[in-house]
């Protein structure tokens, strides 16, 4: 035969075939990862309570006179008892994670209550830390 001659085999298909099943088989099953997700979410969420910051970091707004003049913790913003930070969880639901506190007033805290003059001081959400660290726990499950 004159002239050129290119062949191409291609080897390997199961184990990219494999591969792609245990994908799939990982992420039908993530109510590990959510339970991950969520214990993070719990320490994560708690130490914005510490650090008295949103989720992006800009600090909350602080306390007014009158309000440290009847409050007991005068140095801590959000915590009188420590119940809001205590109340924190999550549920798992099929392939869904719920995560945040059933107190009442948490969604006043959350987002303000602008007839009775209390400032949005946000506590739920993800930081751009909480976000990559829970690509990470998705990842870690994806490829175990």
């Amino acid at each position: 035969m004159a002239g050129v001659n290119y062949s191409i085999q291609i080897s390997g298909q199961e184990q990219v075939i494999d591969a792609f099943n245990h994908l799939i088989k990982r992420a039908n099953d993530l109510e590990p990862v959510f339970s991950d997700i969520g214990e993070y979410l719990i320490e994560s969420t708690q130490q914005r309570f510490v650090d008295e910051e949103t989720p992006d970091g800009e600090p909350w707004t602080p306390l007014k006179e009158k309000t440290i003049k009847y409050k007991a913790r005068k140095d801590k913003i959000l915590t009188e008892s420590g119940s809001l930070a205590d109340t924190l969880n999550y549920q798992l639901n099929g392939n869904e994670l719920l995560f945040g506190s059933n107190l009442e007033y948490a969604a006043t805290h959350q987002f303000g209550r602008e007839n009775a003059n209390i400032p949005a001081r946000e506590f739920l959400g993800l930081s751009n830390d909480d976000e990559k660290e829970i690509l990470g726990l998705i990842s870690d499950h994806l490829l175990k």
